[in-house]
């Protein structure tokens, strides 16, 4: 069940990314440097299911497995139980949001406000970024117990870092809605890509573990 949960935190990344570049690419004229990521989900739109549930869904209910597979790898090798719990229902709470906004889809251009499904799909996609950030800023705490994964410590602490920048560029460009855009996929791409490399670093740990138990 671990290593499965494992396998899911290395395709969660991949599925998302598809997502986006295939809906992208059925919505003649969307634009990835201006447009947000939840306008290809959004209410009425051709690329809709795919993006909601394919994306959005889809790679929060793997996430969601892989913080499971997380916080039992982590509690071997690390004594820390206690931020090992913090940092994986963190990493579960980035799949969870990212369910929430697949769930409730924002409206035309995501200008709606008032609007309760907007309202819902915003905040869930903000608990998920921000988790998400949290999550890799607190990762060396955890990464920092073993030798073979400390190499993602400094790795985990800049993903944090860059990924709250990028989202604060992202909310600064929301008035114009020049770059917002591709702010919004600089910060979900670098945070994203943290799931891939932590969820490899762990199986390969996880390998690494089993064939030394072998040889003994």
């Amino acid at each position: 069940m671990t290593r499965a949960g494992l396998f899911c935190g290395l395709v969660a990344p991949v599925l998302w990314a598809t997502a986006i570049i295939v809906a992208g690419e059925l919505r003649p004229g969307f634009d990835h440097v201006s447009q947000y990521i939840s306008e290809l989900g959004e209410r009425g739109s051709s690329t809709g299911g795919l993006m909601r549930f394919g994306g959005f869904v889809g790679s929060g209910l793997l996430i969601v497995g892989y913080a499971a597979a997380f916080h039992a790898t982590v509690a071997r090798l690390a004594d820390r139980p206690r931020l090992t719990l913090l940092v994986a229902v963190l990493v579960a709470l980035d799949g969870i949001g990212r369910v929430g906004a697949g769930v409730f889809p924002c409206e035309p251009g995501c200008a709606a406000p008032e609007v309760l499904s907007q309202r819902l799909h915003s905040l869930s996609a903000t608990i998920a970024f921000l988790s998400l950030a949290a999550a890799a800023l607190l990762g060396p705490l955890l990464f920092r117990h073993d030798a073979r994964l400390r190499p993602l410590s400094a790795y985990s602490f800049a993903s944090g870092c860059a990924g709250l920048v990028f989202l604060s560029l992202m909310s600064a460009s929301e008035a114009t809605r020049s770059h917002a855009g591709l702010y919004e996929r600089l910060a979900s791409g670098v945070l994203t890509l943290w799931v891939f490399v932590t969820a490899w670093g762990l199986r390969t740990r996880c390998q690494d573990k089993t064939a030394d138990e072998r040889t003994r």
